[in-house]
């Protein structure tokens, strides 16, 4: 459960980086579109909280948290196919990010994950 969390908690903190990035480049930078520019970096941030609350719900053994974070898990696959298809830094990018998924996917559906969040269970 804490290494499910901890994956989550870590693309949360990736993509709260990635949007400050964004938007210190836009604010100090000259990027073809402003607004464009301003928006990618705010929704960058906003999609940040997603991973975070689904890491909190995670380590509070919370069942909705699961769902959240696995969502998150398979929106990163197509993420890391396209930097692993770049070039550069965008290739080790690519292949963390995919190992992150990978990881925290397993680490979700695990049956010890679904027991300590109480998913399955028969009804009383």
């Amino acid at each position: 459960m804490t290494a499910a969390a901890a994956v989550a908690g870590l693309q949360a903190l990736a993509l709260f980086a990635g949007g400050v990035y964004v938007l210190v480049n836009t604010l100090t930078g000259t990027p073809d579109g402003f607004t464009q520019a301003l928006t990618g970096g705010a929704t960058l941030i906003a999609l940040g909280l997603i991973p975070l609350l689904a890491a909190r719900g995670l380590l509070g053994c919370r069942s909705w948290s699961r769902g959240p974070a696995i969502i998150t898990q398979l929106m990163a696959l197509p993420v890391a196919y396209t930097l692993l298809t770049g070039v550069g830094a965008a290739i080790p990018a690519g292949i963390a990010l995919a190992a992150a998924a990978v990881t925290g996917l397993v680490l979700l559906v695990h049956p010890t994950t679904t027991r300590a969040l109480g998913i399955g269970r028969p009804a009383p």
